[in-house]
């Protein structure tokens, strides 16, 4: 039953993710999430971020940030950075996974998506069919809907994890 939510990775950080091996394994395309993925909830982009698009981008990687935030939010955390993005993105549907693949010029096959929300970023790349990589929220404080989300994410987590110490 919870197998459906379970990511294919889940890891303590964005920033740990070894990018390297990943593009070596044939991946093209990243698709972020960015609040308590890449920042703090509602934090512009900082140097670590910055670092890492540059680190990216020199790689080879195509890059899109797929938020469910408004443009304004999603624009803002871009300014440092400049990669596509994709603002109010009704995740879990998979129509603007798709699209991120579309602009970056990316298939199924090749595309990572990271995020750190079981239920709308993990099972909406998993439902799209694209590999996924959860990542532990950066920061705690967050908004009342997600508070409330994070005690279910608890439970699915906690059989995942029983599951991959079979």
């Amino acid at each position: 039953m919870f197998e459906t939510f379970f990511p294919d990775e889940y890891v303590a950080s964005t920033y740990v993710i070894p990018f390297e091996k990943l593009y070596e394994e044939g991946y093209r395309g990243l698709i972020f999430d960015i609040d308590n993925t890449l920042v703090p909830h509602g934090a512009p982009a900082d140097g670590r971020a910055k670092k890492l698009f540059a680190r990216l981008a020199e790689l080879g990687f195509e890059c899109c940030l797929l938020s469910n935030n408004q443009e304004p939010r999603v624009k803002m955390f871009n300014e440092e950075i400049q990669v596509h993005y994709i603002y109010d993105a009704h995740k879990p549907s998979t129509k603007n996974y798709e699209k991120a693949m579309e602009i970056m010029g990316t298939d199924k096959g090749t595309t990572i998506f990271i995020g750190d929300q079981l239920f709308t970023d993990v099972w909406g790349a998993k439902r799209t069919g694209i590999r996924n990589i959860l990542v532990k929220p950066i920061h705690p404080k967050e908004e009342i809907q997600i508070v409330f989300k994070r005690k279910l994410e608890k439970i699915v987590l906690y059989f995942y994890k029983k599951q991959r110490n079979k």
